[in-house]
């Protein structure tokens, strides 16, 4: 999984492998929207990131509730952390084995933020989590600029997912969402636009 913080908006991107050719795709949900203008992508245990997103999205709600506003990106990345730290340090429980990526738009910027199985918030540019990341770090790190607009940040992360995927990349396999600053709203792209980007990066694999 990684994301992108662009001029426009934040990307948010992530490579759906699977175990086996008999396994749904459409079962393997590594991108969730917490909240209108915040999407959460994990990697690591599923199971553990269903737990620490609804624990995002409850939060979420008492603020609106609350406050009748929308929770900022680094206040709701923070309650995530909190409640993370809590099971590293309570007997009898284990850490949650899962790395997050909270994206969003707050006061009209975009934020990324990335949580680790420690409970601690990093806020990032650009970053990558979960497998071949070192990999996929080293090629945003050499590709990223912070000028760049939206769309720009949508065809950077296919590359860098491509990057690490000898075969090239199958639109069923990718999943990726985006929240701009106009419309401060969660949007995943469909398949058939995902297909239509990789043909037109030359990022597909063999028919």
């Amino acid at each position: 999984s990684l994301g992108i913080r662009t001029a426009g908006g934040v990307v948010l991107a992530v490579d759906k492998r699977i175990r086996s050719p008999l396994m749904e795709r459409s079962s393997v949900e590594k991108i969730h929207k917490a909240d209108n203008h915040i999407g959460i992508a994990s990697a690591g245990h599923v199971a553990d990131a269903r737990q620490l997103i609804d624990v995002a999205r409850r939060q979420a709600q008492v603020n609106r509730l609350r406050y009748d506003e929308p929770a900022s990106v680094e206040s709701l990345t923070k309650e995530v952390t909190d409640y993370i730290q809590q099971y590293t340090q309570t007997g009898g429980a284990r850490p949650f084995g899962v790395a997050l990526l909270v994206a969003g738009i707050e006061d009209g910027e975009p934020r990324l933020f990335e949580t680790d199985p420690s409970g601690t918030p990093y806020e990032w540019q650009a970053v990558a989590i979960g497998g071949s990341r070192e990999d996929i770090q080293t090629y945003l790190e050499d590709e990223y600029t912070e000028e760049m607009d939206l769309e720009g940040g949508v065809e950077l992360a296919l590359r860098a997912l491509a990057s690490v995927n000898e075969d090239g990349l199958d639109a069923t396999g990718v999943d990726i969402a985006t929240i701009d600053v106009e419309s401060q709203q969660f949007s995943k792209l469909e398949e058939d636009d995902i297909a239509e980007r990789l043909t037109e990066l030359e990022l597909g694999g063999d028919e």
